[in-house]
């Protein structure tokens, strides 16, 4: 389990691709602080498993379902990534509640300066979308941000000046993908609410109607 609240950006050191996998070899200093081998540690907000730690570097391997879903196969030599450990029951909770488990790459279709900020607007598909909500929280390359605005399959986060040196989102440009993983709370929710326990029998579950005379 992750915060949200990057660390810091490492740097991709050396890409080794496999059968159907690929295996990461990352420059970094904070996240090494106290690891072990074996621990989490998020890139680019995937949860990796470092498999080999240096002074200066961890190596992480990523299977299909990595790949396939996120935008680590996009990753070259030499490119920033943000890196975030594992969270213990001491660390401060800044962010929000972030798994690790990447639900869909997005594309940066629009960035726009307001003031001092940028708005960066993420189209991603739309099945995703139920899941972004209004001034809610959503995982972007491992940063907790704030949606301040929806499209029907966009959504957007506004980020300061500070934020945009601190995380690879300040870097991208129109065109390029990042990894978006959206709230844990909604995807339980549907899941509650649509699952039955025997689906050969006819249960009445939890419904909308159900939630509302109990005051939900």
């Amino acid at each position: 389990m992750f915060t949200g609240l990057v660390e810091e950006m490492g740097e991709v050191l050396a890409i080794e691709n496999g059968e159907k996998s690929i295996k990461l070899k990352i420059k970094c200093k904070k996240v090494l602080e106290g690891a072990k081998l074996g621990d989490s540690i998020a890139t680019n907000g995937t949860c990796l498993t470092a498999t080999e730690l240096g002074s200066n570097f961890f190596t992480a391997d990523c299977m299909y379902e990595t790949v396939k879903r996120t935008n680590l196969k996009r990753l070259k030599v030499s490119d920033k990534v943000n890196l975030e450990k594992s969270i213990t029951l001491a660390t401060p909770l800044g962010g929000h509640l972030v798994t690790g488990d990447v639900d869909c790459e997005g594309k940066v279709v629009s960035i726009t300066p307001e003031g001092i900020a940028k708005i960066y607007e993420i189209e991603i598909e739309r099945k995703y979308m139920k899941y972004i909500v209004e001034k809610g929280r959503v995982t972007l390359d491992g940063a907790s941000l704030t949606v301040m605005k929806l499209g029907d399959t966009t959504f957007g986060v506004s980020l300061i000046p500070h934020t945009q040196e601190m995380i690879t989102l300040g870097k991208r440009r129109v065109g390029d993908y990042i990894n978006v993983e959206t709230d844990l709370i909604g995807k339980y929710i549907e899941r509650f609410m649509k699952f039955q326990d025997e689906p050969s029998e006819k249960k009445e579950g939890i419904t909308m109607e159900f939630l509302l005379k109990n005051g939900f």
